[in-house]
């Protein structure tokens, strides 16, 4: 039996890594077009607050949790992926050992 077909549960690993490392970056691509709203909103809630000259400090903490949730939402997905990739291969082992149990030798 060949090996396991992976590629796309690969492929989609290095994306959801990709995703996080510019996330840990605070870039905006990888963001939902909800989680992109809410960013905006913040920013430009903190922007004015500060251009008004009071603390932008709630917004900045709003911004800090809105990054750390989106970490967690990516990190969730990785372990997902990385999960299925690893039931395939296993799935992929206990073929393969039943069929090679099954044999005359």
């Amino acid at each position: 039996m060949a090996k396991p077909n992976t590629n796309r549960l690969d492929r989609e690993i290095r994306r959801t890594e990709r995703k996080l490392e510019a996330v840990r970056k605070e870039e905006m691509w990888p963001l939902t077009g909800q989680e992109r709203r809410a960013v905006m909103r913040a920013l430009a809630g903190g922007s004015y607050k500060v251009a008004r000259g009071k603390s932008g400090s709630r917004a900045e903490r709003k911004l800090e949790t809105l990054w750390q949730s989106v970490m967690t939402r990516l990190t969730a997905e990785l372990t997902a992926l990385q999960t299925e990739r690893q039931r395939v291969v296993n799935e992929a082992a206990a073929a393969k050992a039943a069929k090679k149990s099954s044999g005359w030798w």
